[in-house]
Formats: C-alpha cells, structure tokens, sequence
C-alpha cells in the first residue's frame, strides 16, 4: 500500500466505495491514502453485518429501539463511517456531515482508528 492520497466517491445508499462518481447524483468527495480508504470500506462490511443483526429485531414490534444491542451496533458503525468521511471528505462533505447533527465536536476531530 501507498501513503498517496487518492480521490473517491461514497455512496452511502449502497455503501460504495468507488474512484469514479459512477453517475452518482448523491455522494461524498474523499481522499486517502490505500490504507484509510480499506478502513472506510471495512466499516460499510461491519454496517451491513450489524444491518443484518437488526432484520431479526424488527419483527418484535414490543421491543424498543433503544433497549437494543443490535441497534446499539448498527448506529456505531454509521457514525464510525460518519467520522472517517468527515475527516477524509473535502469542504462540501465536511459542510453537510456538521449539518446533518450526527457527529458531536470530538467525534469530528478523532474518528475511531485513526
């Protein structure tokens, strides 16, 4: 692996990660070395993993949302993903991650593993 930045494209509807915007309409601007961008991808794998977790838990209807391990899981890796594309995304990612509320102050200036 190399210590160049690249440029990506991230898809959060399909967990994507890809060098190309492929016709995406949505999508976050980021650069990163080969080793920052396989840790990007490796938290899309554990969102679908946890994603998968939550499919059994939503068929109780009696179960809250926030009495949930596996709820508990899915949202940590959505933030986790979250807090890598704020630190790798460009201006405009970074402007809509701030505005979207999800991260609080340190979680913008430390993401997990890095």
């Amino acid at each position: 692996m190399n210590d160049y930045k690249k440029t990506y494209y991230v898809n959060m509807v399909n967990g994507e990660v890809l060098p190309e915007p492929a016709g995406m309409e949505t999508h976050f601007r980021v650069s990163g070395t080969d080793k920052e961008i396989k840790h990007l991808m490796m938290a899309f794998s554990e969102k679908y993993n946890a994603d998968q977790e939550t499919f059994g838990r939503s068929h109780e209807p009696f179960k809250e949302y926030h009495k949930d391990n596996e709820n508990d899981l899915y949202d940590a890796t959505m933030v986790s993903i979250y807090q890598q594309i704020y630190k790798l995304g460009d201006a405009e990612a970074r402007a809509h991650i701030k505005a979207m509320g999800i991260l609080d102050g340190s979680a913008m200036e430390s993401p997990k593993g890095f």
